[in-house]
């Protein structure tokens, strides 16, 4: 599995004065990286989705690579991400497969900050510009990232700038690549994040077997709910086995908002999560709770040690 898949979408990568040299620095810094070159693959512009898919599917973490061409992506990535974001697998009513996976953009911009600019020459920030590609992230349901950008990524001999200045430019953007891709992978945010969702995820399958959860819960776990409160995991099994009597499986748990900070030396999370569900007398349930989960960080795998329940 690649932790780090990135989607190389320079059309003549060999050409690239930084984008390659961004690359290079990705594959030295990152053990599990999987570099996609869009030009060495598809010089027919005829995409493998299918492979593609299955390479994202391996991924916690999707860069997309890229020189900054009229305002926008080059053609090549356009083509790709129009084929392999495709109905059922980024988006629609089964297109979860990317739910939750980090997403940045990462490019490189020939001209100056000063112009991208409602008084410079090309009128719009780039963030404004990206936007597109933003909302594409956030409909497949990723965990979208601030850009990572530089300007003056161009080398002209003669004329703009020096071989060794780009280069260097380069260096100091995979730099900022790398350590945003570290945050996603390893901060304690970004591992309480996805004990979450990971949790979330078996709750609406409300499956008999309670150790799936096992795992993700401290052997002194104490829970404060509605249906009253559990100590351990049998106290958990058995909270288990009331919500498994009360609602059907396959209900559905809307995460609203994920707040993640430090408390008292242990990781709190604050979560407003919205339960879909009907209940096993066929009632429909639509109700938004807050939680509060306590979590140990200390074995580097993180455990819940409290978990409080109120509905709004």
């Amino acid at each position: 599995m690649s932790k780090v898949v990135v989607i190389s979408g320079h059309p003549n990568l060999e050409s690239s004065y930084t984008n390659k040299v961004v690359l290079a620095q990705l594959q030295s810094t990152f053990s599990s990286i999987d570099i996609r070159r869009l030009d060495a693959l598809y010089p027919d512009y005829q995409i493998d989705v299918e492979t593609e898919q299955t390479a994202l599917l391996d991924a916690d973490v999707v860069v997309l690579q890229f020189p900054f061409y009229w305002y926008s992506m080059p053609a090549l990535l356009k083509k790709w991400l129009d084929d392999v974001m495709s109905f059922n697998f980024a988006y629609g009513p089964e297109g979860d497969k990317l739910k939750g996976k980090g997403f940045i953009i990462s490019t490189t911009i020939g001209g100056p900050a000063e112009s991208y600019d409602p008084l410079g020459y090309n009128h719009f920030t780039v963030e404004q510009l990206l936007m597109p590609i933003q909302q594409t992230a956030y409909l497949a349901g990723m965990n979208y990232q601030k850009p990572i950008f530089t300007h003056g990524m161009v080398y002209i001999p003669g004329v703009y700038n020096t071989q060794e200045g780009v280069e260097a430019k380069a260096v100091e953007h995979a730099v900022r690549l790398s350590e945003t891709i570290h945050y996603l992978l390893e901060s304690p945010e970004a591992k309480v994040t996805a004990l979450v969702k990971t949790w979330f995820e078996q709750m609406d399958k409300l499956q008999e077997d309670a150790g799936l959860f096992h795992a993700m819960l401290r052997n002194d776990v104490a829970i404060t709910a509605p249906e009253g409160e559990f100590n351990g995991i049998a106290g958990f099994n058995d909270w288990y086995q009331v919500l498994r009597s009360t609602f059907k499986p396959n209900c559905e748990h809307v995460l609203e908002q994920i707040v993640v900070h430090e408390k008292q030396g242990e990781h709190v999370a604050e979560i407003r999560v919205r339960l879909i569900a009907e209940t096993v007398q066929g009632e429909a349930i639509n109700v938004l709770v807050n939680e509060e989960w306590s979590v140990d960080l200390d074995k580097d795998k993180p455990r819940i040690i409290r978990y409080k329940v109120e509905p709004v």
